[in-house]
């Protein structure tokens, strides 16, 4: 395809940009598991739940994202992102929807958890698929705008669910957003495709491999072959673990240890919503200009420093709070760009979505390793602060791992 073709209207290389925005867009509405612990005090409230029992949809929600994420890249390479995208938009509206006739917290773990989750794992590797192939050029750059939507979502859902959760109660809540959910994320997922076989934009050519950079592209199985590929899921499990855990647990954390009211905790989540959403396009830019080793080091420090500053905080130490929670959902936004934009890089795009939907697997599990430290760390110590020390130790473990093992395959 020539990069003066048209694409909705306009030249390749400017119309290819609408399908970053249509990306952005899509994973606003997926990304608002994010404003989960705006949710989580009223459910256990309702339920009469504990804080692990609490966490149980936000950790389901995500490991089975993770699954469906690895699911469906099979079907959206051989399909186009089109079609598989509205199926799960589907799936994703009615996850939430259902949510309303839940009588427990089991029930919303199966409506919200399960199939909520489902439908956003089936759904989110298209924007990604699509970004990445659109712009071989500028992977790391185009993958994290396409995802800076599904880091900022809480920006806008996390004060939206607060009043509606105050008028209408949290049930009606999620039958509300998962109806606005559905109607977004199914039209908006019709315009999205991949570019013909061999596109290119004008003026690039794909650089030669050098050194140790890997010389071929991957299969998924060869991949899972490679040192390179352990080093990239062990350090991207670590990231999420840190960053999902505290995500889950940001309004809880500013009510019931820093003491702040239910309004400035969720004004404040919306807050580390901008930091999460713009870690996307910041760590996707650092990855193409100093590799996904240089920007997972970066991240792993700025995880150890804000861990260091939660296990200083206590009662009235709401800058410390603020800070430390910027830096966790930074980096969480940073490893969701890291992490594709090392896949396309060491493995390639030939069949691409399936290959990250198996890199993509390490996301689920820090989902579930993240949720059980902070639920035992409350229920075991009587405060979420003891928690932190398992996220520092890790990301000391995480340098480690990404200075020793976290470079393209060898020849």
């Amino acid at each position: 395809m020539s990069d003066d073709s048209k694409v909705f209207g306009m030249s390749a290389s400017a119309g290819r940009w609408i399908f970053v925005f249509l990306g952005m867009i899509v994973n606003m509405c997926l990304g608002a598991v994010y404003a989960y612990s705006v949710f989580k005090k009223p459910l256990e409230t309702l339920f009469n739940a504990t804080a692990t029992e609490g966490n149980l949809p936000f950790m389901i929600f995500l490991a089975m994202f993770a699954l469906f994420t690895f699911f469906s890249g099979r079907f959206i390479d051989k399909m186009g992102p089109r079609a598989v995208m509205m199926v799960g938009g589907i799936v994703v509206g009615l996850g939430w929807i259902l949510t309303k006739f839940a009588g427990s917290m089991t029930m919303v773990v199966i409506t919200y958890g399960i199939i909520g989750g489902a439908g956003v794992g089936i759904v989110y590797g298209g924007p990604v698929s699509v970004a990445t192939k659109w712009f071989p050029d500028k992977k790391g750059l185009a993958v994290g705008l396409s995802l800076l939507g599904f880091g900022a979502s809480a920006f806008v859902t996390a004060p939206l669910a607060k009043n509606l959760i105050a008028s209408s109660g949290p049930l009606n809540t999620f039958m509300y957003m998962g109806f606005g959910f559905l109607i977004v994320t199914v039209i908006l997922s019709a315009f999205m495709r991949f570019p013909p076989a061999n596109y290119k934009p004008a003026g690039w050519n794909p650089p030669q491999p050098a050194g140790g950079a890997a010389a071929k592209v991957f299969t998924t199985g060869g991949m899972l072959s490679t040192v390179s590929f352990y080093g990239l899921w062990l350090c991207y499990t670590i990231g999420t673990t840190a960053g999902l855990m505290a995500i889950g647990i940001s309004a809880t954390v500013g009510r019931e240890v820093i003491g702040l009211d239910v309004g400035t905790a969720a004004f404040l989540v919306s807050i580390f919503a901008i930091f999460n959403g713009i870690g996307r396009p910041i760590f996707g830019a650092l990855s193409d200009k100093i590799t996904p080793r240089g920007a997972a080091i970066l991240s792993f420090v700025i995880i150890g420093i804000a861990s260091f500053m939660m296990l200083s905080a206590g009662q009235g130490s709401t800058v410390l709070y603020a800070i430390a929670f910027c830096g966790f959902w930074l980096c969480l936004g940073g490893w969701l760009a890291i992490g594709p934009a090392a896949t396309a890089s060491f493995f390639g795009l030939e069949g691409y979505a399936q290959k990250y939907g198996v890199v993509f697997s390490a996301y689920g599990l820090g989902a579930i390793i993240g949720g059980i430290i902070s639920g035992k760390a409350k229920d075991a110590f009587g405060s979420y602060i003891a928690a932190f020390w398992p996220t520092l130790i890790l990301a000391i473990a995480g340098i480690v791992i990404a200075i020793f093992l976290l470079r393209p395959p060898k020849k």
